[in-house]
């Protein structure tokens, strides 16, 4: 079992950053994947941002490409993600997760373990 632990949200106004933390226990995070997702209130969860296993490939979704950065540290057992220039349609409950693998999912049905959530909100 992984368990994640996110970090970081809080409320920011457009234009300005965060970054995003999750932190896993229970076992090394090194064999799985990562992925960000986000949750806005009335919508479903949509994918943010995919990392492989040796951090060597990452994917974004359009929306945050250019402005956003997933990164880990398998030493720290911990997965980021930066957050530049926030717009208020960011505004979201923002969860990291873990798929075994390195390919590239961006489904939340194909992601294992989940966090709970870090709220962002970016106020205009």
């Amino acid at each position: 079992q992984v368990q994640l632990v996110e970090s970081g949200g809080g409320l920011v106004q457009a234009g300005d950053s965060l970054r995003l933390s999750c932190a896993a226990s229970g076992r090394t995070i090194s064999p799985y994947s990562m992925g960000w997702f986000r949750q806005a209130p009335g919508k479903e969860r949509e994918f943010i941002a995919f990392i492989s296993w040796s951090g060597g490939n990452t994917y974004y979704a359009d929306f945050v490409k250019g402005r956003f950065t997933i990164s880990r540290d398998n030493a720290k057992n911990t997965v980021y993600l930066q957050c530049n220039s926030l717009k208020p349609e960011d505004t979201a409950v923002y969860y990291c997760a873990a798929r075994p693998g390195s390919l590239l999912r961006i489904g939340p049905q194909e992601y294992s373990y989940w966090g709970q959530g870090t709220q962002v909100t970016v106020s205009s």
